[in-house]
């Protein structure tokens, strides 16, 4: 980047300026919450920040270059009102003549620092966001002294978090162009955030992603890390922006000198953010995930930098202790390995559940000799063990019902803290008047839950162990009183 236009980009341009088409264009597509406007703007009243403009004159944005500057307070707003002065402990928002902060937009989160004035007041900024074009508000807290609207300042911001983000945001460039590559012209950024050492791509697509289309895109971004391509911001016109193949998601909104940040020759796009320099400097990139967020739209997940590098230390230390779980594996066969395990494990379960099932229904024959007579039908009840699910359950109360005529039978076992209830009811029960699905919400509600089924059968259960009895109770004189 030329001295030149490193000049002319101070002086012409800020990031809201160029990123405000494009956040308008994704507020209006739905890809921010209902509440993003209101993020910009806070609780005030935006004729607040239009007099502020007005007043403060031209606002000039040094962060390109910058990370600190020397500076003047134009503005305070404290509550939502202007105001000449703010004391230690209060809730500020500060307009700065020349600010190195960041404010949010084009999915990039806000530069965050500190405001100093020269009698040691500091301020301290977490948040700065541009509720009118060219204005940008510092929101944060006085942490000490008193500070007043003409007094000079330094404005630093944490260069730390400014870096971080600035790699999640070449990131985010660098792994757009890897999609449109693999994928086509479609896969064209639909909306992104780029936090500390974190970042986050949405692109419109039919479906979900192969495993295969992720890994491709993860190593095409971080063999060209390895190149380290000198990545560079120019300002320009749009038909020079066009020549030289520059992605402009929405160019028929931008004025006619554009701000194009390339990544070496590869990738070229209109971006107001923040960049490292070289693409070396991002360290690794991971992409962690990929889903839906809605009709049509994907969202990738991806660390950058130090957070990456932490990710897969973890994930490197968790296949080691795999490999001493799993002795003699390789790192190489773990999923075999454990997918047969898993395999096995299953085959168990079913065995043992045959098995604790099969126990269970030896156990339930004898309440066939605890039966009562009810209005002349055979009422058998019964808690089970516990551990006993639905399905096995219902089997066994079908196999009672079998070996008795005109009878209901009503089984409860415990699984997982939570009661399970079946009703099975005899063709000659049902045809007196006896229905199961009746039966089982009527006892489910006594148990804190619900369930429902058909008239020869139904299931249901709840929360409350305790009034299993009172539950069975229930039935009986549903029964007598049918």
């Amino acid at each position: 980047m030329s001295g030149k236009n490193k000049k002319e980009l101070a002086a012409t341009f800020s990031p809201a300026e160029i990123e405000a088409p494009l956040y308008k264009k994704w507020l209006s597509a739905g890809y921010f919450k209902a509440d993003a406007k209101s993020k910009k703007s806070g609780h005030t009243d935006v004729t607040e920040y239009r007099k502020i403009a007005e007043s403060a004159g031209k606002l000039e944005f040094v962060g390109y270059e910058s990370q600190e500057s020397e500076a003047k307070i134009v503005g305070f707003l404290l509550d939502g009102a202007g105001v000449k002065s703010a004391s230690a402990g209060d809730d500020v928002e500060i307009v700065l003549d020349r600010t190195p902060f960041y404010a949010e937009g084009g999915g990039q989160l806000a530069d965050g620092g500190t405001i100093t004035l020269g009698d040691g007041t500091v301020i301290e900024i977490d948040d700065v966001q541009t509720p009118v074009p060219g204005l940008s508000i510092h929101r944060g807290r006085v942490l000490s002294g008193v500070a007043e609207v003409g007094k000079p300042a330094h404005a630093a911001i944490d260069n730390e978090r400014r870096n971080a983000i600035s790699r999640a945001h070449t990131a985010t460039h660098m792994v757009h162009k890897a999609f449109r590559e693999i994928l086509g012209e479609t896969a064209t950024q639909a909306g992104s955030e780029n936090s500390p050492g974190r970042f986050r791509f949405d692109f419109p697509a039919t479906g979900a992603l192969s495993d295969g289309v992720l890994d491709e895109v993860e190593s095409r971004v971080n063999t060209l890390l390895l190149d380290d391509l000198a990545v560079t911001a120019e300002v320009m016109s749009q038909d020079e922006a066009k020549k030289l193949g520059a992605m402009a998601l929405f160019g028929e909104k931008y004025g006619d000198r554009v701000r194009v940040v390339s990544v070496g020759d590869w990738a070229r796009e209109l971006c107001g953010g923040t960049h490292v320099h070289r693409s070396g400097q991002l360290g690794v990139v991971k992409l962690l995930s990929e889903a839906s967020i809605g009709a049509g739209v994907r969202r990738v997940e991806a660390l950058v930098g130090a957070d990456a590098y932490q990710f897969l230390a973890r994930e490197h230390v968790l296949l080691n202790s795999l490999t001493q779980i799993i002795k003699g594996a390789r790192v190489e066969e773990l999923p075999a390995r454990i997918n047969d395990l898993v395999t096995k494990m299953r085959e168990i379960e079913k065995e043992l559940s045959s098995l604790r099932t099969a126990s269970a229904l030896e156990s339930a024959k004898t309440l066939l000799d605890s039966a009562k007579d009810i209005s002349g039908i055979s009422v058998v009840r019964g808690s089970l063990a516990d551990g006993i699910n639905a399905d096995n359950l219902r089997q066994i109360a079908l196999d009672l019902k079998a070996r008795r005529t005109n009878s209901v039978i009503a089984l409860t076992s415990v699984v997982e803290e939570k009661v399970v209830l079946v009703v099975a009811v005899s063709d000659d029960a049902r045809n007196s008047g006896v229905k199961a699905g009746s039966l089982v919400k009527l006892a489910s509600s006594i148990l804190g839950g619900g369930g429902g089924g058909k008239d020869d059968f139904a299931q249901g259960g709840g929360t409350d162990q305790s009034k299993i009895s009172q539950a069975l109770d229930a039935i009986e004189l549903a029964i007598a009183g049918k």
